[in-house]
């Protein structure tokens, strides 16, 4: 399955391919996607977290005592936890973003999903996420996981790639086409 999704490729895509097909065996496939959702909030939210998974500093005995607390504070366990302690044995913690998105990519697939990246510029709220899978929704006919990033550089308004496609209604964009249509005007 990895081989036939270009962006299911290299370390982090043999990774969560053993892991979409140990899940999917399971049958625990939204269980799974749930503890790794969890545990990327948790990366994003910790500066500390983040530098326990990227640092080669730390050994993977100190990576797996610090890991084994972290996943125990935040309920994760089962065939999740096991998975980012075997990780954390093979010094592939630092992948675990990649290994995170390209599971993603494979449940997507497997449920007839499709993936939009969005960003923002402020984090948005349960009823415009709903409103924009709505609109994504209408226009694909499938349901549409949204990887939502916030990027405040964007200033306003959003951009959405989905596939090939990619729509930007961001303030910055506009902003950059006004200042050259003034410049080609002056």
């Amino acid at each position: 399955m990895a081989a036939e999704d270009p962006s299911v490729s290299g370390v982090s895509g043999r990774y969560a391919t053993a892991l979409f097909e140990l899940a999917r065996d399971e049958k625990s496939i939204d269980a799974v996607r749930a503890d790794l959702d969890r545990f990327e909030a948790m990366l994003a939210d910790s500066a500390d977290l983040k530098r326990l998974v990227r640092s080669p500093v730390f050994s993977a005995e100190a990576q797996s005592k610090a890991l084994a607390a972290v996943l125990e504070k935040a309920g994760i366990s089962g065939i999740s936890a096991n998975f980012l302690k075997v990780l954390t044995a093979n010094r592939r913690l630092f992948a675990v973003s990649d290994v995170i998105r390209a599971f993603r990519a494979l449940v997507a697939k497997f449920k007839g999903e499709a993936t939009a990246d969005v960003t923002v510029a402020e984090k948005l709220s349960d009823k415009n996420l709903d409103a924009l899978k709505t609109a994504l929704k209408s226009v694909t006919g499938k349901d549409v996981a949204l990887n939502v990033n916030v990027d405040p550089s964007i200033i306003g308004g959003l951009v959405v790639k989905l596939g090939s496609r990619m729509v930007d209604s961001s303030l910055r964009t506009k902003l950059n086409s006004i200042k050259h249509a003034m410049k080609e005007a002056g």
